[in-house]
């Protein structure tokens, strides 16, 4: 199967985005990313999708700030389940960002996550849980994951009150 892709209008975008490769990682999914820019790089980001395709790239990742129209830029140009991460911008905070990602017409589906780290993380733990409805390794993996985040929290420390 050929790694998910990662996507980022900006190489500045990384910080968050890498929060995605690292899930899809410890979840034993390959991946790459690469920077593509909606507004700067038009052709680019038509080509990069007709790659996928042809790669049979399962699912994209697209994070992106400000105006934000890269994940649905690359929505329009494949069939391809693409999930939209709204990076946090200096102006708004990534409301911009969420708001851009979020809105998208009808007919033209962009599954859009949290701003930020935590929408990144969660991208990259749905990509896996698309791949793992037809990949029982990565499915085993991701259950694996949510026993472990049970297990952390069930085995918590006690909330107790200091002794005076």
């Amino acid at each position: 199967m050929a790694p998910v892709l990662i996507l980022m209008g900006s190489q500045s975008d990384w910080p968050v985005m890498q929060h995605a490769a690292q899930m899809l990682k410890d979840l034993g999914v390959e991946w790459r990313a690469e920077v593509v820019s909606a507004h700067r790089t038009p052709d680019l980001l038509k080509s990069s999708m007709a790659q996928a395709e042809q790669d049979g790239v399962p699912v994209v990742i697209a994070g992106a700030g400000g105006a934000a129209h890269l994940p649905g830029m690359l929505a329009a140009y494949t069939a391809i389940p693409v999930l939209g991460v709204p990076v946090p911008s200096k102006q708004l905070k990534g409301l911009d960002s969420l708001l851009s990602i979020v809105q998208m017409p009808k007919g033209v589906a962009v599954g859009t996550l949290a701003i930020g780290q935590a929408g990144a993380a969660n991208a990259g733990l749905l990509a896996a849980q698309i791949i793992g409805t037809t990949d029982a390794a990565v499915r085993e993996n991701v259950n694996a994951f949510r026993k472990a985040q049970k297990e952390k929290v069930m085995n918590g420390p006690k909330l107790e009150l200091p002794d005076a």
